[in-house]
């Protein structure tokens, strides 16, 4: 029997989110009880887990980033590679969990972004983990590739992640923010008592990615990140170096906008670390200087495109960037009154939370629900997302 004609038919189904997200850590897998669709749906998280990608595998990830020397083979059969990592990722937490894949109904997979594009003569994006793969080798039916339905309606394919945003959090009585710092920010506005054609979200500019790269640097690939922010507070900002930085086209663009690693990765990061060292500051300062980077840019997207129509009552953040204590601090000192608070606290997990709003889609998708967020994208028209792939 056809799963994509029975699976609407069931009020209350268990539903996998699989992505990799910007900084290419490994594959998230949430396994989620979701209840209803649309404005209907409640959700409960059973279990999520990160499942790190191989140094090797990292590397030949970051490879495919590389505009200039990334080959076409290897965006091939890497696509494919990932699609039975996503797979096995999948079969892996079930296991642990005690869950037979036969219990889960459906698989809702971002993939891996490579090459995000949207602006270009002809708009595109690239997302790989081939979801022919992983439904064969988990036999559940899945449903990837959210993104090119909004672009082919004029979009910029992201951020996608506003809609759930808008089913799980929006408020009669406050306007919330939700902002997620992973490699890249964004920032989702639901606006006190309004539908879904009055939510807003854009990318702001860097999350992590920069501070990553150069924590890698100076650690000799010792360590990804800033724990707890401990390196960067050895270290004071160093304006001129902070000013140069916000002054990059990106922030002037109105939104809807979104960037990535085409714009914000490993060159961006590397003349970022060049000009650390050429300005005579130490290792620490740098760190601190790129660290309140990420800070001063989302206020400033606050400050410049939200605050005049939609100030905020309350700001959840979640994302890697939530456990930083100094981005949080921060975000708290540009944002008071209004308080900054880690998603947590409304009993969602911030590194489950974009894996969930996948899941989320892919559900909405099955019930044929409208899924993106034209006042966010900029599509011309409300669209299904995802394709679907039969086990």
């Amino acid at each position: 029997m056809n799963p994509f004609y029975t699976l609407p038919q069931k009020h209350k189904k268990t539903v996998i989110g699989l992505m990799s997200g910007t900084s290419a850590d490994g594959v998230d897998v949430a396994l989620v009880d979701i209840t209803g669709s649309g404005l209907t749906t409640e959700i409960e998280l059973i279990v999520f887990e990160t499942i790190p990608y191989k140094p090797e595998i990292r590397a030949r990830i970051f490879d495919l980033f590389n505009v200039e020397t990334a080959r076409v083979d290897d965006i091939c059969e890497m696509n494919f590679m990932l699609g039975s990592l996503f797979a096995e990722s999948t079969l892996a937490v079930l296991e642990k969990s005690g869950v037979s894949p036969t219990q889960v109904d459906l698989i809702g997979s971002h993939g891996q972004t490579i090459h995000h594009m949207p602006s270009a003569s002809t708009p595109a994006t690239l997302q790989i983990g081939e979801p022919a793969v992983i439904a064969h080798e988990t036999g559940i039916p899945t449903i990837a590739d959210f993104r090119v339905a909004d672009i082919a309606a004029g979009g910029e394919g992201a951020p996608l992640i506003a809609y759930p945003d808008y089913l799980l959090f929006h408020s009669p009585t406050q306007t919330i923010g939700l902002l997620n710092i992973g490699g890249i920010s964004n920032l989702t506005v639901l606006p006190a008592g309004k539908g879904i054609e009055a939510v807003h979200a854009s990318d702001t500019g860097p999350g992590n990615m920069i501070l990553d790269a150069c924590v890698e640097k100076i650690t000799a690939g010792a360590k990804h990140y800033d724990e707890n922010g401990n390196l960067a507070r050895k270290g004071t900002v160093c304006k001129p170096l902070l000013d140069k930085w916000l002054a990059h086209p990106f922030f002037e663009l109105t939104p809807p906008k979104t960037t990535g690693r085409e714009m914000f990765g490993t060159t961006f990061a590397d003349n970022c670390w060049q000009q650390i060292q050429t300005h005579g500051i130490s290792e620490f300062d740098g760190l601190a200087t790129v660290t309140t980077f990420t800070v001063e840019s989302i206020s400033r997207y606050y400050t410049d495109f939200v605050v005049g129509n939609s100030p905020l009552d309350i700001l959840y953040v979640s994302g890697g960037g939530a456990q930083n204590p100094l981005i949080m601090e921060g975000l708290a000192k540009k944002f008071h009154p209004i308080p900054v608070v880690d998603i947590a606290e409304k009993g969602l997990s911030g590194d489950a939370k974009e894996a969930i709003g996948f899941a989320i889609l892919a559900n909405e998708a099955v019930h044929g629900n409208f899924a993106n967020v034209p006042n966010a994208t900029g599509a011309t028209c409300r669209k299904v997302l995802g394709k679907f792939v039969y086990p």
